[in-house]
């Protein structure tokens, strides 16, 4: 059956040879001066552009980078390595490029002033706070990669894969970040990297394996095949909960700034045109905006009515249309 369902997936007159797909994926065969040339041109021209879409939050050149960047075909080549069983240099120029791509989002870090407010830029919120469904998200994209790679006639769909799959900005995203010392920032884009990293390489496995391209004269040696996939499902187990917790995390600070909106919105009912205008939680502190022609009630009574609604402990600041900022203490303080 599972003959089948490959050969329907795969059939052998659009399937690429093994010779092929080691052409593109290994940088280190062929005409290696020429394919390394382009690989780290291109790298390092996707992660400028990439840098310059993160810092002016312009999604279509982020989009730009996102199609350039070439740090899939090493990626892929971890894959293809790994069910070949045999050693590779796919993994040196992953770590190299991954450092380049990070020194290149420090540099350009440079230029944001110390008071500007990371969070603000969507293009570095959006990857500072990876989910469960990020990885779900990257896992099937890594299948989609791997398929379009091993046939002839789908190759068109590559570009679409480098745009779902977002290796480059999450990297430029770190750099910036790490350079503006924001290491918790920093650190949620590189898990960002990580999981979608994996999951290529763990798709890419999966559907090389399938397939068939593990040579002929390895097909016996079966147990260093099951430990890679072993180690690789640990790794993407460890990913997999750690994002788990994130996604947990990010729906409870969901539920209690919504909550927060609503005791705000109580508090300044007795206030003639007040209102609430947005409440965020930045550094476990919240901050509630709020608009009003008056003077505004005591926070006391703000304080009171989000106990029970937030985490005691948690600081809040009032912040008003005119920029001032109070000071209202912690609830349940």
């Amino acid at each position: 059956m599972l003959r089948t369902l490959r050969d329907r997936m795969l059939p052998d007159r659009q399937r690429r040879s093994l010779e092929d797909l080691e052409e593109d994926l290994d940088l280190s065969q062929g005409d290696r001066q020429a394919k390394q040339s382009a690989f780290w041109t291109m790298l390092f021209l996707s992660a400028v552009i990439a840098a310059g879409g993160v810092l002016t939050d312009s999604t279509a050149t982020v989009i730009g980078a996102m199609i350039i960047a070439p740090l899939s075909t090493p990626i892929m080549g971890i894959a293809l390595g790994a069910v070949q069983r045999r050693r590779s240099t796919a993994l040196l120029f992953v770590a190299s490029g991954c450092l380049l791509v990070t020194a290149v989002g420090m540099l350009a870090s440079l230029v944001v002033p110390s008071s500007f407010d990371l969070l603000s830029d969507s293009q570095i919120s959006s990857r500072t706070s990876p989910g469960l469904l990020d990885l779900v998200a990257a896992l099937a994209t890594g299948f989609a990669g791997a398929v379009a790679l091993a046939r002839k006639d789908v190759a068109a769909v590559l570009p679409g894969v480098a745009i779902a799959i977002s290796l480059v900005p999450p990297l430029v995203v770190t750099g910036v970040c790490a350079g503006q010392a924001a290491w918790w920032l920093a650190l949620g884009s590189f898990v960002l990297f990580v999981s979608n990293l994996l999951a290529l390489v763990f798709a890419g496995m999966v559907v090389f394996g399938a397939l068939g391209y593990a040579t002929a004269g390895r097909r016996g040696e079966t147990g260093s095949t099951r430990r890679t996939y072993l180690a690789l499902g640990l790794l993407f187990a460890a990913v997999g909960l750690l994002l788990g917790a994130n996604t947990v995390g990010t729906v409870l600070v969901n539920l209690w700034t919504t909550r927060a909106t609503n005791a705000a919105a109580a508090w300044l009912a007795g206030t003639p045109g007040a209102s609430v205008q947005s409440v965020t939680a930045q550094s476990q502190t919240l901050y509630i905006q709020v608009r009003s022609p008056g003077e505004l009630p005591p926070v006391d009574s703000l304080l009171a009515d989000l106990q029970g609604q937030v985490p005691d402990g948690v600081p809040v600041v009032v912040v008003t249309t005119q920029g001032r900022q109070i000071q209202a203490g912690h609830v349940g303080g």
